[in-house]
C-alpha cells in the first residue's frame, strides 16, 4: 500500500485548548522562555548539512546577523538553562552555542540546537517547535506509557524538547543490521514485536523507520537494544488503524522479516502480552495524571470527522467493543482503546488470583 493512501498528505496543527494548557502548567510544563519559534526563523543565510557520506540529511544550517547572533546565543542557553538545569544564568559562561540547524523535511520543521561545554567539550541537543495539540499528546503519552520519561516545555506557540539519544532506525535497519549476530536480531525482533504493540495501543502513527531510533544497552557480555519513538506529530490523527502498526510501513520491511524469521507465532502473542500488561500497569500507576489527560483529550479537537468515523469502526472490529460506535471525538477512541487494555489486563489478573486462591485450598 502507498503512502498516499496509508496516510493523509498533510496533517494540521492543532492549537492548545485552554484546558490543555492549564494541565500543561500544572504539571511544570509551562514556563516562559526568553526566544520564540517564531525568532529563529529570521536567519540570515543557510547551508546545506551533509553526513559522512556526502548524504544530504535534509537539514541546513543557518546563520544569523551580527546584531542578532549574540541575543539569540544568550537566549537558547538560557533555555538550555530551564530545560536541563536550574534555569539560572550561572551556567552561561561555560556553554556555546555550536550551531543551529533548520529541518525542512516533515510537518514541524524543528529547529535542532547543539550546545557545547567549553570546559570538556560535550555537547547535547535539543529542539525548538512550533506548538501543535497533539504532538504534546504524543510527548505525555510517551512519559507516561512508554519505559521512558520526556522533558519538554511549551510557551504559548513554542514548545522545546530534549534530545532523544539512539541511532536513527533507517540508518541501524542500512549499516548496522547486517553485521548484528542472531541471538541480536532475535532480541531486535521481540522489542520490534513490543514497539508495534505500544504504538497501536496508544495510537501513536507514522512509525517510519525514520521517526524511531535504536539504543544499544552493553549488558554483561551481550549488547539490549530498544527501539523508541522520536516523533510524536502523528499522534491520535489518522483514520486507518494501520497507521498506528509500524509493521505496515515499507521502511520497516526488514524489521517484520526479522520478526517472521527469528519468532514463532506463540512468541509473538506472549511478547504482544507482555507489552499489553506493562502499558496497563503503567495506566494504573499513572493514577490521576492520565486521568486528567485522557479527560481532556476526550473534549478536544485534534482529528477530523471523517478519521475518526474510521478508526472507530476498525478498532472496534478489532476489539468487538460496540462502545466505540458513540465516539464522537479522538480523544473519546484513545480513552476507549487504553481502557480496554486496563479493563483486559485487570480481569486475567483477578481470574490469575481467584485460580492461585483455589489451587491454595485444594
Amino acid at each position: 500500500m502507498s503512502e498516499e493512501r496509508l496516510m493523509s498528505k498533510k496533517k494540521p496543527a492543532y492549537p492548545v485548548s485552554e484546558a490543555l494548557d492549564g494541565y500543561l502548567e500544572n504539571y511544570s510544563r509551562k514556563t516562559e522562555i526568553p526566544i520564540f519559534y517564531d525568532d529563529l526563523l529570521r536567519f540570515a543565510g543557510s547551508v546545506a548539512v551533509y553526513d559522512d557520506n556526502d548524504v544530504d540529511t535534509l537539514w541546513i544550517r543557518v546563520f544569523y546577523s551580527e546584531f542578532e547572533r549574540m541575543e539569540i546565543d544568550e537566549s537558547l542557553k538560557k533555555v538550555y538553562s530551564i530545560l536541563l538545569s536550574d534555569g539560572t544564568d550561572n551556567i552561561h559562561k561555560y556553554l556555546n552555542v555550536d550551531s543551529v540547524d533548520f529541518c525542512t523535511f516533515g510537518n514541524s520543521k524543528p529547529f535542532r540546537i547543539k550546545v557545547r561545554n567549553i570546559l570538556n567539550d560535550n555537547f547535547t541537543y535539543f529542539y525548538i517547535k512550533k506548538t501543535d495539540a497533539s504532538r504534546i499528546y504524543g510527548l505525555e503519552l510517551e512519559h507516561m506509557l512508554s519505559p521512558y520519561n520526556l522533558t519538554f516545555l511549551v510557551y504559548k506557540d513554542t514548545l522545546i524538547e530534549e534530545h532523544i539519544a539512539g541511532i536513527p532506525g533507517d540508518m541501524f535497519i542500512k549499516d548496522m543490521l547486517p553485521k548484528c549476530t542472531e541471538p541480536e536480531k532475535a532480541q531486535l525482533a521481540k522489542e520490534f514485536v513490543k514497539f508495534n504493540e505500544r504504538c497501536m495501543i496508544r495510537l501513536l502513527g507514522d512509525m517510519r523507520s525514520y521517526n524511531y531510533v535504536i539504543v544499544p544497552t552493553h549488558d554483561f557480555d551481550h549488547v539490549v537494544y530498544k527501539i523508541r519513538a522520536i516523533d510524536f506529530d502523528q499522534q491520535c490523527f489518522e483514520g486507518k488503524l494501520k497507521v498506528y502498526r509500524p509493521q505496515f510501513f515499507k521502511e520497516n520491511y526488514k524489521m517484520v522479516e526479522l520478526v517472521r524469521s527469528k519468532l514463532t507465532r506463540d512468541s509473538v502473542d506472549q511478547y504482544k502480552l507482555e507489552e499489553r500488561s506493562m502499558v496497563a500497569k503503567r495506566i494504573l500507576s499513572s493514577g490521576n495524571r492520565i486521568k486528567k489527560l485522557r479527560a481532556i483529550c476526550k473534549i478536544d479537537d485534534i482529528s477530523t470527522p471523517e478519521n475518526i468515523a474510521m478508526l472507530r469502526e476498525e478498532i472496534e472490529v478489532l476489539t468487538m467493543d460496540m462502545k466505540f460506535q458513540t465516539c464522537t471525538k479522538m480523544g473519546e477512541v484513545l480513552d476507549l482503546a487504553l481502557d480496554f487494555v486496563r479493563r483486559n489486563y485487570e480481569d486475567v489478573s483477578v481470574k490469575q488470583i481467584i485460580e492461585q486462591d483455589i489451587k491454595v485450598n485444594n
